[in-house]
């Protein structure tokens, strides 16, 4: 499709948020006809028209999507935010217009080669990872995706000779074509997003979109010591099966022995770096790390490159990410922790009696497992936000009952300034997304951060 590029044509963006103004911004630079259009009346034309240079010649519609606005229209592209299910959507189905997501529009502009990171958590601290490994490697390698850069804004800007490391969500893989990873990674397979997806296995199966174009000659990496995803190794048609693992040794992947990881790669084994190396907290961290090698090791970066780069990593922010002791007590954000199952991690990470602050934005979740790790380790729940009647009512059925309800995080933070013990840690692992009170799970951690900050000596 567009054999002879975008050139002229007529292409609506859906969407005025990061991913659809750069995906103008993209199409704009290669010489399409972008309109910029979103739904929602209330925002401020001259505001999304600053994003773009005065030279740019950039209509914005905001409102309806009228049958005039899709009149000779050759493409619509989605933003990861929007579902497909939105009314506006199937009148553009309709009428038979091509409809392409973000990361299918950056692909067809794409020269680099790609190394795509998804699955339920873990996708930013893997990707990071992989992104400072390419970059010690080739200086002009990216860092993309739905970790906060979109590919949209530098598609055009790669070579055969660039490395890019996506992190890419189920939102972003709903909408793709053409969209085919050299290496591909799912990390591991938890409910999540079923607002959007509406069943665990529409979820999974959005996930594994990520390999349904790969051949023969790519790869497709797998988490073994994660059932649901381990489970489901047939829906990989065509790449080259690879996997990791903390618990055995795979014919072909990344694995621990003796405390140390190795690759087997077509029946050679080769060392890789030391576990006791490894700087960021917890299991799944280590998990984590073990994707990231066998990723890089299947872009057929050098060992040595590796294993510097993953001696010197220090984490992400928001996830499981230190902020400060005082009095004793360690504070920590892991305001990524979005879902239950990345918050039971960010738990077990823990080394001591904690203080979680927990809730948020509802994401149809169900709260159980999360409550259920609670008992020996988490000393208070102090709960904020839509979910914390639902999640009060989990953990009294599960007998937890040491639940504290606070207004604001900063009332949170207060709680635990006034009831820790030396030697406690202090948790903010949300469990929720943040969209009921923060603008984003960042707005939320860096607030947390301000507030222990503000606490005195």
């Amino acid at each position: 499709m567009f054999e002879n590029g975008l050139k002229d044509k007529k292409v609506i963006v859906a969407g005025a948020g990061k991913s659809g103004v750069a995906s103008v911004g993209l199409l704009l630079r290669n010489g399409a006809n972008a309109i910029l259009y979103d739904g929602n009346t209330k925002l401020d034309k001259e505001a999304i028209l600053a994003d773009f240079n005065e030279s740019e010649n950039i209509d914005v519609v905001l409102g309806e999507l009228t049958d005039e606005l899709l009149d000779g229209t050759e493409l619509f592209i989605i933003s990861p935010g929007i579902s497909i299910e939105a009314p506006f959507v199937e009148k553009v189905k309709a009428k038979n217009i091509p409809i392409w997501g973000e990361i299918e529009l950056a692909y067809y502009f794409n020269k680099g080669v790609i190394a795509a990171i998804t699955g339920t958590n873990g996708k930013t601290t893997t990707t990071t990872l992989v992104g400072e490994i390419f970059k010690n490697y080739k200086e002009n390698s990216l860092v993309v995706g739905n970790i906060g850069l979109p590919f949209t804004r530098f598609a055009d800007t790669t070579t055969e000779d660039t490395l890019v490391a996506a992190e890419i969500s189920s939102f972003q893989l709903e909408t793709i074509e053409s969209f085919k990873p050299h290496v591909s990674a799912i990390l591991n397979l938890t409910p999540d997003h079923l607002n959007r997806h509406h069943t665990f296995e529409n979820y999974i199966d959005a996930k594994f979109r990520i390999t349904e174009n790969q051949t023969a000659d790519d790869f497709m990496i797998l988490n073994y010591d994660d059932p649901e995803t381990r489970v489901r190794a047939d829906k990989v048609k065509n790449a080259k099966l690879v996997w990791f693992s903390h618990e055995i040794c795979p014919e072909e992947g990344a694995y621990v022995k003796d405390g140390k990881i190795y690759v087997r790669r077509a029946g050679v084994e080769s060392e890789i770096l030391n576990v006791d190396g490894i700087q960021i907290l917890g299991e799944h961290n280590l998990e984590n790390v073990l994707a990231a090698v066998c990723i890089a090791i299947y872009m057929d970066i050098p060992a040595s490159i590796i294993r510097e780069t993953v001696y010197s990593f220090k984490g992400v922010e928001h996830r499981i990410e230190f902020v400060r002791e005082v009095k004793g007590v360690r504070y920590y954000n892991d305001s990524k922790g979005t879902n239950p199952d990345a918050a039971i991690k960010a738990i077990k990470a823990m080394k001591s009696t904690t203080l979680l602050i927990g809730g948020g934005y509802d994401k149809d979740s169900e709260y159980d497992e999360w409550v259920e790790c609670f008992p020996g380790k988490v000393r208070y729940l102090i709960l904020i936000g839509a979910t914390a009647d639902k999640i009060e009512k989990c953990c009294k059925d599960h007998g937890f009952n040491q639940v504290v309800r606070a207004e604001t995080l900063k009332d949170a933070v207060t709680f635990c300034e006034a009831n820790a013990k030396p030697g406690d840690d202090v948790l903010l692992s949300p469990a929720c997304a943040s969209w009921d009170m923060f603008k984003s799970y960042e707005e939320r951690g860096n607030l947390f951060k301000l507030y222990v900050e503000g606490i005195e000596e």
